[in-house]
């Protein structure tokens, strides 16, 4: 496990001292430190260690910089179930801390976030509040996370590079995975039962470029007997309904939608639109029993709202099977190496209310269907 954070004192000990009871450190690891300067702003000293061997499925209890507050966290299971938290375009709302209370109130394993965390957008001292306001989740489990367009903060004309703040923080095991880049990635979770891919929908992706010939290594290195659940996150929707943001991923989905499609990807994740929308399984623009299922989820309560307008004629709009614009959150709780199920958790009301339920049977697994039941929106796919 990695353990990032973030000290005034850039002289402070890159250290995480840990162990298995409050109080007691057995064992500490050492790591290295970087900062930033973004215009007038430099950062803190960014820490980052790893520590383990770690067992799986056990409370961990660990101290940044040998002082402060002792904080714990729990490892992921090493077999299944497992439970995934899934949630875009975050930012630092009333409603953010409205998700992050729903999201507090339930158990669950890991949290994937498919780009846009802290809406930043160049004000550097809203990265550090972002870090503040996410502390009691992102301590506590594994947060794994993608790039989203306001995580650049490129400003050429004075060649400040894109990424710089999210690269420094926010750093993800891509070196384990093979990948060249933070902005793209993979790892397995339940001891290879799962197999996440998170894909960088603002690094290059064409033919001939790195992420591509990554991506295909990296799927071909898959074995669906071992692996029967393989999910991929990206920020910018290939489908998607809604007004906002028509057509942004269509060259990403042109370039990769095939290879996803032959390795048999079952879901595949996204944020970027601020509405919550599911579509059945897809390939090519067509309901396809083989295909991923796509679900956007970029509705975590960022500052710009929520994208309230859906397209009833839409192309792809015989493909949506349940969408709404309210802000939420989404769990993915995979039960065997067959079935899976995914419920949308909507936070208009005072508690998480589930509006949407699916269950989803691994296309490693064989055949699907199609169910409905009266009352709450539910399928099986």
């Amino acid at each position: 496990m990695c353990i990032s954070w973030v000290t005034d004192d850039r002289s402070a000990p890159s250290v995480v001292e840990y162990g298995r009871s409050p109080g007691k450190y057995t064992a500490s690891a050492a790591g290295d430190h970087t900062t930033y300067h973004y215009f007038f702003y430099k950062s803190g000293a960014i820490h980052h260690a790893t520590i383990g061997p770690l067992e799986p499925g056990t409370t961990y209890y660990y101290r940044c910089g040998k002082a402060g507050d002792e904080l714990s966290l729990r490892t992921p299971p090493a077999t299944l179930p497992i439970e995934f938290v899934v949630i875009g375009d975050l930012g630092q709302t009333g409603w953010t801390a409205s998700t992050l209370s729903h999201i507090g109130g339930g158990d669950y394993d890991m949290l994937l976030l498919p780009g846009d965390l802290s809406y930043a957008d160049t004000q550097q001292p809203l990265w550090d509040s972002f870090g503040r306001l996410v502390q009691p989740l992102a301590s506590a489990r594994p947060w794994m996370v993608t790039a989203g367009n306001h995580e650049m903060e490129a400003l050429p004309v004075v060649e400040l590079a894109p990424f710089a703040a999210y690269n420094a923080r926010w750093r993800m095991p891509h070196e384990e995975s093979g990948s060249r880049s933070n902005l793209y990635y993979s790892f397995d979770a339940a001891g290879g039962a799962a197999h996440v891919v998170m894909l960088g929908s603002y690094a290059a992706f064409g033919e001939g470029s790195e992420q591509r010939r990554w991506l295909e290594a990296d799927l071909a290195r898959v074995d669906r007997r071992r692996t029967p659940w393989l999910l991929v996150l990206l920020h910018a929707p290939w489908y998607n309904t809604n007004q906002a943001h028509q057509g942004e991923g269509e060259k990403m989905r042109l370039a990769m939608e095939r290879m996803l499609y032959e390795a048999r990807v079952d879901v595949v994740f996204a944020g970027h639109v601020h509405a919550y929308e599911r579509f059945t399984r897809i390939y090519d623009n067509e309901a396809d029993s083989r295909g991923p299922m796509y679900i956007t989820i970029g509705d975590g309560g960022n500052r710009e709202g929520l994208a309230l307008r859906f397209i009833a004629d839409h192309r792809s709009a015989h493909l949506s099977v349940f969408r709404e614009a309210s802000f939420g959150h989404g769990r993915l709780r995979i039960v065997n190496e067959t079935s899976a199920v995914w419920t949308w958790h909507r936070n208009d009301d005072e508690y998480a209310t589930v509006r949407d339920e699916v269950w989803i049977e691994s296309l490693a697994a064989g055949k699907q269907s199609i169910a409905r039941t009266a009352g709450r929106h539910t399928d099986e796919l």
